[in-house]
């Protein structure tokens, strides 16, 4: 197999119409949430503007039944941002099909890449 110049990687998606529901961002960005305990923190941790994260968070909000971020404005107490029961179960769930994807690919992946040029 031809590592040296090659690589895969197999990215999911799931579509709201014409909106990216979750895909590998959006569960990086809910990781960041968790660990950060606020959007701008998740932002900062990632490289990306506030905007950007909270226009994700908004469309995960929208898409899904339950909320998977819950947010509180900032003030004198501060503010700061969780994942909720729902987007826990949907960040698990997507997890779990990201490596069950992988496993199922490995070997049509292989000798996919067994046919690029050296």
């Amino acid at each position: 197999m031809n590592t040296h110049r090659y690589s895969s990687r197999l990215s999911l998606r799931l579509l709201c119409e014409d909106e990216v529901a979750m895909g590998p961002g959006k569960a990086d960005l809910l990781d960041a949430i968790r660990t950060s305990g606020s959007i701008s923190g998740a932002a900062r941790a990632m490289n990306m503007s506030y905007r950007r994260a909270w226009l994700l968070v908004d469309v995960m909000n929208r898409c899904f039944r339950e909320p998977l971020v819950h947010s509180a404005a900032g003030g004198q107490r501060g503010g700061g941002a969780q994942v909720t029961l729902a987007g826990e179960r949907v960040l698990a769930l997507y997890r779990d099909m990201e490596a069950a994807a992988r496993m199922a690919a490995r070997p049509k992946l292989e000798a996919l890449m067994a046919q690029l040029k050296d």
